[in-house]
């Protein structure tokens, strides 16, 4: 984590105290948080994530600052703050955070705010250029009222994360109840078949509506890819000509091996889309060159 962490409306040491265990969402996991990728100072795609951001705390039924401006502005005080040093902008990964500071029984005294808004940055993170896969039965439940929903009670995740490098794994792949593939623990799976054409399954999958996900799918359309949705099951993967995984920190990672069945086809349609990706990364911050920090 570096220097500075944004707690509200104040940027503080990040090794500062600032948070109070009565605060119910850090005790119950009751919040929601996005993260994102600061090119050269300037946050991607930041309204891809304030939409999904608002949609899921609506839904979790957390506060939620009301202007998106708000937490623009502050995120960027943040930003400015950890440049390592006056004129080099920042690259880095940016985790925000809004968490439920009242309800229930064990609301702790004193607590006036109705939720804490908490950011911090971190350098990114080095992937490697390739991944393997293990894959996780009933890792999604696609029925539930809150599937797709990026909420702080992430420890499920980290702990398939965690034991999929146990396992020889970069990461897995989780089917749903009706065992179909939805995602994986913190990227979004996609396939290209026989025919060229690229799918990914639908957010009826129980997967995460991820903002990479959503720029390859609505912001690539000039390209001769098609890039579509559609239910996959695990042979669609295993007979498929490429699959990739896709994720803010990540970009686009091509994969080379899902539970030791070699994906035989390369990386070409792969790495046409990465291109594709940072062109559109430098057009959003060609337009966004100047943010204003208020």
């Amino acid at each position: 984590m570096h220097r500075f962490l944004l707690h509200n409306d104040e940027i503080r040491e990040a090794s500062e105290r600032g948070l109070a265990p009565g605060q119910v969402g850090l005790l119950a996991g009751w919040g929601v948080f996005s993260t994102l990728r600061v090119y050269d100072g300037v946050m991607f795609a930041f309204e891809r994530h304030w939409e999904r951001m608002q949609t899921d705390a609506a839904r979790m039924r957390v506060p939620f600052p009301a202007q998106p401006e708000w937490l623009e502005s502050r995120l960027y005080r943040l930003i400015e703050a950890n440049q390592v040093s006056p004129g080099l902008p920042l690259n880095a990964t940016l985790r925000v955070v809004v968490v439920r500071n009242r309800g229930g029984i064990f609301e702790g005294p004193g607590i006036t705010r109705d939720f804490d808004l908490i950011a911090f940055t971190v350098d990114m993170a080095h992937w490697p250029e390739t991944v393997k896969l293990g894959v996780v039965p009933d890792g999604r439940h696609a029925a539930s009222e809150f599937a797709g929903t990026k909420y702080i009670s992430w420890a499920e995740n980290l702990t398939r994360y965690e034991r999929a490098h146990e396992q020889g794994w970069d990461e897995v792949i989780l089917l749903n109840e009706r065992g179909e593939v939805a995602e994986c623990t913190s990227a979004n799976v996609f396939l290209v078949d026989a025919d060229g054409q690229v799918w990914t399954p639908p957010l009826s999958s129980g997967c995460l509506a991820g903002v990479t996900r959503a720029v390859l799918l609505e912001d690539l359309r000039d390209l001769d890819i098609s890039i579509r949705e559609k239910r996959v099951m695990p042979d669609d993967l295993r007979s498929a000509a490429e699959v990739f995984i896709t994720s803010t920190t990540r970009e686009l990672l091509p994969v080379t091996d899902i539970e030791g069945l070699r994906i035989p086809g390369g990386r070409a349609v792969c790495d046409r889309l990465r291109h594709a990706f940072s062109e559109r990364v430098k057009a959003y911050l060609n337009a966004r060159r100047n943010p204003v920090y208020n």
